[in-house]
């Protein structure tokens, strides 16, 4: 995501004509790859001397990336099939081109940028325009993820506040057809708030089923609509929906290439079917809940009822409480000091460990932790 945005912030995004069609913020294959090919951002920062609060000191921290055409081309790819660009045909192609295309930042794209910007301070006028256009509408689900690993989080907790907006907290995101619920149009999820796009009535064994989605349907909603950049993570957590007894397969895709005798706990075809549950639609209001049930199991988690400082400690060091506080300050207050606090955790927990393991007898080290620390605390 850093690197894409790196780029992002690097290009001119200028306005390009194609067939009498004018496209804003937009940049040709050419230009991607070309600055892939030698890519800088530095950042720098003023504040006091430590030793000396009347003098102003200014540290300049600078990211450089270099990579052959080739593999800048595959890392363009890679944005691509993340969601974060895309041409401005519509049409994806299985190959990055080295030119002749041209492409333009996705609504997720724009936010992926934009939490970057905030993040790093950036305010060069080409990127503000970017953000501040009509294509910034999106709203994306922040997954959680072990900040050793990278791994998502993927407890049950978690996976139904992803789930609750996966289906839609508004009620179903229903289509009038089977046709417009099913349609490949890459803009189908503008801001990530409405839910998966459904069927209203679908015929399945000769019987009327509502409110049914595709499994492909439902890996496109958590590729537009989430954090995730591969569609490895989206069957990953469908396969939990399922497991987790919150989505339950209706007609099985025969055609699908799988082992013989294997069971396949998600299926991202369009011709494999789902619907949600009852405890589905529980868990995501659209029926009443059972609150003697839901009552005993938050008591077995052991919410702490003490004090604020502990329930607010509590929330973040849970990774499913984080990601509702996180949807509450997004829309409350301010996101990025959840952020801010995560990436400060984050870096005293790297120093502890480098300094345990001695790495700060090598003078690289401690210049790359000052300037780390610097950075965490322009923000």
């Amino acid at each position: 995501m850093d690197l894409f945005s790196t780029l992002m912030v690097s290009l001119k995004l200028d306005s390009h004509r194609v067939r009498f069609t004018k496209y804003d913020h937009s940049f040709t294959s050419e230009e991607a790859i070309n600055n892939l090919g030698s890519l800088k951002f530095s950042q720098s920062n003023r504040m006091p001397d430590p030793k000396d609060p009347s003098r102003i000191v200014t540290t300049t921290t600078t990211t450089t990336f270099s990579m052959a055409k080739e593999m800048a081309r595959s890392v363009c790819q890679r944005f691509v099939d993340a969601r974060f660009i895309e041409a401005v045909d519509g049409k994806s192609a299985q190959i990055f081109p080295l030119k002749g295309a041209l492409y333009q930042l996705t609504p997720k794209g724009i936010n992926i940028l934009q939490r970057f910007c905030q993040r790093n301070g950036i305010t060069a006028r080409h990127v503000i325009d970017v953000l501040e256009s009509p294509r910034n509408t999106m709203q994306l689900v922040n997954l959680e993820r072990d900040t050793d690993t990278d791994k998502l989080s993927h407890d049950r907790a978690t996976i139904e506040v992803i789930f609750r907006r996966f289906a839609g907290q508004d009620g179903p995101n229903v289509k009038s057809s089977i046709s417009t619920s099913d349609s490949d149009s890459l803009s189908d999820y503008s801001n990530g708030l409405v839910g998966v796009k459904m069927a209203k009535e679908r015929k399945i064994n000769d019987k009327i089923v509502i409110n049914t989605f595709t499994g492909k349907a439902a890996v496109d909603w958590l590729m537009d609509c989430s954090t995730t950049i591969e569609r490895r993570e989206t069957v990953l957590i469908a396969e939990l929906f399922v497991k987790y007894g919150l989505i339950t397969m209706l007609q099985e895709d025969r055609f699908i290439n799988q082992p013989d005798d294997s069971i396949v706990a998600f299926q991202p075809s369009k011709n494999a079917i789902y619907g949600i549950t009852d405890r589905g639609q529980r868990v995501c209001g659209w029926i009443a809940r059972d609150k003697s049930r839901e009552t005993t199991m938050y008591d077995n988690r052991g919410i702490p009822k003490d004090s604020n400082n502990a329930r607010l400690n509590h929330i973040l060091h849970d990774p499913a409480l984080r990601l509702l506080f996180r949807e509450f300050l997004r829309f409350s207050l301010c996101e990025e000091n959840l952020s801010f606090y995560l990436d400060v955790s984050e870096f005293t927990s790297a120093y502890h460990k480098a300094e345990k393991l001695g790495t700060f007898r090598k003078p690289d080290a401690v210049r790359e932790t000052l300037a780390a620390a610097y950075g965490k605390r322009s923000q």
